[in-house]
C-alpha cells in the first residue's frame, strides 16, 4: 500500500498522540496553551468536516510536580501525586480550549489491563464509541493516580496504539520532536536517511530506532515503532511527524515530513482476522434457518434466531456459529454471557430488558464482530 492521498483526509476515526515535551514548558512546568489551542483549532476543523478525533495526552505528571513542588526524579507515589493533581489541571485546559469552538470533552483514564482483560476492553470500546456518537471529544491518558510498574503502559505511543485498535480507528498521528523514521539519529548522524514509508517491522528498522531524547518525555522512537507494530497488526496506519510547529495537523495535511507506516488491511479487515484465526471459541450458538440466512445476507445475530447454547461464555468471548445441522457457519464475539444468553434465546430484542433486568445489546452477535466460515 502507497500513500496516494493524505490518510488525514481519509480517516474516518482519528487519534492524535501528544507527549509532554510538546504540551508542558520544561522550565516552568506550564501548560504551552497557544500550541494547545492551535492543536485544538484544527481538531474543530476536522470535527466539522464529519471525522472523529480522539487525543491520547501525556503531561499529566509533568504539570502537577511543578504544583506539589516536586524534582525529579520522582518515586512511583510521587509521580502518582503529581498526575492527580496534574490530571485535573490538563483535563480543564483541553475543556477550555475546545470549548471556544462549542466541542465537548471527555476525560478517559486508562490502565494496560483495560485493555488487555477481553470485557474492560469491550467495556472501555463501547464508552469510547458512545461518547463520539454523541460529539464528544475523548481525551485519555494512562490512570498514572493507580497504575503501578508492573501493569502500566509505560508510555503514551503504546497507549495511543492500544486505543487505536480498541477504537477500530483509521490512522494514528504520534506528534515528536523528530519528523519521521531514519535509518540512524539524524541528530547525531549527519548521513541518516529518511524512510517516507514503512510497510513492515523488520529487524532492520527496529535496529533504527534511538533513545529517548527528551528528558520531560518517557517515549522515543523504540516506543513509537512498539506503537506501529500495533497498529499495522490492527489495520490503522500511523504517522511520525514534528508536532512543535502550531496547528501541527493542518501542517500535516499541508505536506510536512512524515513517515507513513501502512498496513495492508483495514481496520475491520484486521479485526475479523483477528477474531478468525487469533481466537479460542468458548461455546456454540445453534441457529434456526431464517437466522443463517440473515447472517449469510450480512446482517447482526439476534437472540430471536437462536434455538439452542452450548458451553460456558463471558461477554466477549468468542463462540462458534452453527446451522440447523450442526455445521459451523461462522464465529464471533459474543455481547452477553452464556446464562444471559441462554435467558433471551429465542426471544425479540424488545423483551430484553424485561427479562434481564437491564438494557443490553440488540444483538447477540454484531456483524462487525462476527466473520462467517468460506
Amino acid at each position: 500500500m502507497t500513500v496516494t492521498t493524505n490518510p488525514i483526509n481519509e480517516a474516518r476515526r482519528l487519534i492524535v498522540k501528544i507527549g509532554s515535551s510538546l504540551l508542558v514548558d520544561e522550565a516552568s512546568g506550564h501548560i504551552r496553551r497557544t500550541w494547545m489551542d492551535s492543536l485544538c483549532d484544527d481538531v474543530a476543523r476536522l470535527r466539522a468536516r464529519g471525522q472523529e478525533v480522539i487525543l491520547v495526552s501525556s503531561g499529566a505528571v509533568a504539570v502537577g510536580r511543578r504544583h506539589l513542588g516536586l524534582t525529579p526524579p520522582l518515586r512511583l507515589e510521587e509521580k502518582q501525586a503529581a498526575a492527580a493533581t496534574g490530571q485535573i489541571r490538563l483535563a480543564h485546559a483541553y475543556q477550555e480550549a475546545l470549548e471556544r469552538h462549542g466541542i465537548t470533552v471527555a476525560q478517559v483514564l486508562l490502565t494496560l489491563a483495560d485493555s488487555e482483560d477481553r470485557r474492560r476492553f469491550l467495556n472501555a470500546r463501547n464508552t469510547l464509541d458512545t461518547l463520539l456518537r454523541l460529539g464528544a471529544v475523548p481525551v485519555i491518558n494512562e490512570n498514572d493516580t493507580v497504575a503501578t510498574t508492573e501493569i502500566r503502559f509505560g508510555d503514551n505511543d503504546r497507549l495511543a496504539a492500544r486505543v487505536a485498535q480498541m477504537s477500530g480507528a483509521d490512522a494514528l498521528v504520534l506528534f515528536s520532536d523528530i519528523d519521521g523514521l531514519y535509518t540512524a539519529d539524524p541528530r547525531k548522524n549527519p548521513d541518516a536517511r529518511f524512510l517516507a514509508e514503512v510497510t513492515e517491522i523488520t529487524p532492520d528498522i527496529e535496529a533504527m530506532a534511538g533513545d529517548p531524547g527528551s528528558s520531560v518525555g518517557t517515549g522515543g522512537m523504540v516506543t513509537k515503532l512498539v506503537a506501529a507494530k500495533i497498529c499495522l497488526s490492527a489495520g490503522c496506519r500511523m504517522a511520525i511527524c514534528k508536532g512543535e510547529p502550531l496547528h501541527p495537523l493542518t501542517a500535516l495535511e499541508n505536506g510536512a515530513r512524515v513517515t507513513w507506516f501502512l498496513p495492508s488491511a483495514g481496520p475491520m479487515t484486521a479485526r475479523k482476522q483477528w477474531i478468525a484465526g487469533s481466537m479460542s471459541p468458548m461455546g456454540s450458538l445453534h441457529l434456526d434457518d431464517g437466522a443463517a440466512r440473515a447472517l449469510a445476507s450480512g446482517k447482526s445475530l439476534l437472540p430471536a434466531g437462536i434455538r439452542a447454547i452450548d458451553g460456558e461464555f463471558d461477554r466477549g468471548d468468542c463462540v462458534l456459529v452453527r446451522d440447523g445441522a450442526g455445521r459451523v457457519i461462522g464465529r464471533g464475539l459474543s455481547a452477553y454471557a452464556a446464562d444471559d444468553a441462554r435467558a433471551i434465546m429465542g426471544r425479540k430484542s424488545a423483551d430484553i430488558e424485561s427479562v434481564l433486568g437491564y438494557r443490553g445489546r440488540d444483538e447477540i452477535i454484531h456483524r462487525d464482530d462476527l466473520v462467517m466460515e468460506g
